[in-house]
């Protein structure tokens, strides 16, 4: 596809633009971190923000500010990385399926995941079993997708058709949904919130984990290093190989990178929706189609959008709080409805 498509040589301004374009985002992702740990049911003063930050930073966390703090930072650091990860793979997404409206739900895996969760939930595991639960769906439905659509992973994906890859994935999704429907309608009354909750997408029982953040470092680093082959592959698509890019390799590898970003991501904090999508898109349309430049400002923005939207969720009925899909779906509509007539318009 046109937008999609870009040249791959050294362009004029695209080291300045990245220079200037990830410093401004890192700033953001940094204030919209702090702003997180300001606002809630008890607001933080700039001075009681600061003074808890030293209090952490010395490993004092007896004071009202330094408590509420580190709870606040735990999660916007959660809701960070969640959101980071989403967005990274809705832009793996779009360029392995070469469409700008592709996101990380799209081929199935976060219903997997939510198979996984939902099941341990209904057998009342323990937190840390839900989450393996909903990783190991993830990575299983992302296993049967490679095997059954191997051929379109291998080569063979021609544009403007439908490919064996998307189709596979719209049908194994269907699957997951009915076995999702059917653990809700035998679901006791106890259980049947935390299920809904779950699946809404929500942040609130967010701990700190490192996995996701390892997860998010690595696929970084192979962003960074397939980017210019990405490239290639969106202006050529499968006349990319006769420019030296392995396009099956190429494909496998973005394949299964956005599968294990979105198995963390759901495993972390449920199915939540339309990160993935609006916000590679909009990077796309602010920075351009160069991926060197949009893998890194889509996990940034993707980051700092979430963590906004886990404010909002917690502050706009405080003291009571909204799951955060609630609050990301009712931006990403307007927003995803507004992409697609930008895209109808051109």
């Amino acid at each position: 596809m046109p937008e999609l498509g870009i040249a791959t040589g050294s362009r004029p301004g695209v080291r300045q633009k990245a220079g200037l374009t990830l410093p401004l985002l890192l700033a953001l992702a940094l204030t919209a971190v702090l702003l997180s740990g300001a606002v809630g049911s008890v607001a933080l003063a700039p001075a009681e923000l600061f003074g808890g930050l030293r209090a952490l930073l010395h490993g004092d966390s007896g004071s009202l500010a330094a408590t509420l703090l580190q709870l606040r930072l735990v999660r916007a650091a959660t809701a960070f990385a969640v959101g980071a990860t989403l967005s990274l793979a809705g832009a793996m997404m779009q360029a392995l399926l070469r469409n700008p409206l592709a996101e990380p739900y799209v081929l199935g895996i976060s219903g997997g995941a939510s198979v996984g969760a939902l099941l341990a939930i209904l057998l009342v595991s323990a937190a840390w079993m839900v989450d393996a639960a909903a990783f190991a769906g993830a990575l299983a439905v992302a296993l049967l997708l490679f095997v059954l659509a191997y051929r379109d992973l291998r080569g063979g994906m021609v544009e403007g058709n439908t490919s064996l890859l998307l189709l596979t994935g719209v049908i194994v999704a269907a699957g997951c949904g009915a076995l999702i429907t059917l653990m809700l309608s035998v679901a006791p009354e106890g259980r049947l919130r935390g299920m809904v909750f779950w699946l809404i997408g929500d942040l609130s029982t967010a701990q700190w984990r490192a996995l996701p953040f390892v997860i998010l470092a690595l696929a970084l680093a192979f962003a960074w290093r397939a980017a210019r082959a990405v490239n290639v592959l969106a202006l050529h698509g499968d006349h990319a190989g006769a420019l030296g890019v392995p396009v099956a390799r190429l494909r496998q590898a973005l394949f299964f990178c956005a599968a294990l970003l979105t198995a963390s991501a759901v495993s972390t904090a449920g199915s939540i929706g339309f990160v993935g999508l609006i916000v590679p898109h909009a990077c796309r349309f602010a920075f351009g189609p160069d991926h060197r430049l949009l893998f890194p400002s889509s996990a940034l923005a993707g980051g700092s959008f979430l963590v906004l939207a886990d404010t909002l969720a917690r502050c706009v009925l405080a003291p009571q709080q909204l799951p955060v899909g609630v609050i990301t779906a009712l931006i990403g509509v307007p927003i995803f409805l507004l992409q697609l007539h930008h895209i109808h318009r051109r």
